[in-house]
């Protein structure tokens, strides 16, 4: 997984802490991460998201070439209708993760970090004779969360993706800390990633390893479809869906708030009962501060942990919420 060589702008702004890992290139936090957080869940600020990949599909079979390597159904996708969508291994993996719409002309999708470079070579290995046109288009465009409920105006001609949980705006990179001055003050990645967790809502590279299928993350109906025609990787989710259940299921955790630090991405999950050298059952996927809820988590656990087993994520103490049925 490459590393993306932007930088956002936004970095220069009074108290902004530059993030880390994957979402190196943006600010964790401008100085307040809980002020933050409340901010964007009372439809208010903005968050940084340039260091996405901006991927583009023109010509005229986009939508039905789309249709034939992704997981979600968009052969007659509406103008401006957001969607989600997967490419999957032979396997059924997650290979992808694509957030996108299209604009009449276009399909845009903004894809996380690291991974424009391999979607886009393989999609261009896909063309064949089909009247389509692939663009990395991450040096000219920037992506920015508007959290729902919010007032800010999107630019004349701007590309946006509406979702329960705000817009995401494909603005040119060179109008972003304007934009931002304007609708901010911004939020960072943290606060985002919180809501992100409270939501439910697995990530790429997060929530996932090699081996996760769609049915793991509760993916089934919001990125995958599953009346439409063959997509690499469909036979597993037809096999998992008709004759089985997943091996593992995302669950919600509430972590014990006394501990200072929080579980990292990979940290065993085991049940409490068995301690701190028990079998591992699963592991952290990613964990935040919330405003409200404290300390919380999102974590993949062997689909036959008990819903009401009380868990520990290394060596600090959690109860689940079930996101994923077992």
């Amino acid at each position: 997984m490459q590393r993306q060589s932007t930088t956002s702008p936004l970095l220069t702004l009074p108290g902004a802490v530059a993030a880390e890992g994957q979402d190196e290139g943006v600010a964790a936090h401008y100085g307040d991460l809980f002020r933050e957080q409340r901010a964007l869940a009372d439809g208010k600020g903005l968050v940084d998201l340039s260091h996405h990949g901006v991927v583009t599909v023109s010509g005229d079979d986009r939508l039905s070439w789309l249709h034939l390597l992704l997981t979600q159904h968009v052969s007659e996708l509406p103008a401006g209708q957001a969607t989600d969508a997967l490419i999957l291994t032979a396997n059924g993996h997650i290979e992808h993760a694509l957030y996108l719409v299209d604009d009449g002309e276009t399909v845009w999708a903004h894809v996380e970090p690291g991974t424009r470079e391999e979607l886009i070579a393989y999609l261009e290995s896909m063309k064949f004779f089909y009247r389509v046109d692939v663009a990395d288009r991450t040096d000219d465009f920037a992506v920015v969360h508007v959290p729902a409920g919010s007032i800010a105006e999107v630019p004349e001609g701007a590309v946006v993706r509406e979702t329960p949980y705000g817009r995401d705006v494909f603005l040119p990179r060179a109008d972003l800390e304007l934009y931002a001055r304007r609708y901010g003050p911004p939020a960072g990645i943290l606060a985002y990633e919180a809501l992100r967790v409270e939501g439910h809502r697995p990530r790429l590279n997060f929530e996932t390893d090699h081996r996760t299928i769609p049915h793991e993350l509760g993916l089934i109906g919001t990125a995958v479809h599953l009346e439409k025609g063959c997509y690499r990787g469909q036979e597993t989710v037809a096999r998992v869906q008709n004759l089985g259940k997943p091996p593992r299921r995302l669950v919600f955790l509430h972590l014990d708030g006394s501990e200072v630090l929080l579980p990292g991405h990979g940290t065993p999950v085991r049940l409490a009962a068995d301690g701190e050298e028990g079998r591992p059952l699963g592991f952290i996927t990613t964990s935040a501060r919330h405003h409200e809820l404290g300390p919380i988590a999102l974590a993949l656990v062997k689909r036959n942990v008990p819903l009401d087993a009380p868990l520990m994520a290394g060596n600090t103490p959690a109860a689940q919420e079930a996101v994923v049925e077992a």
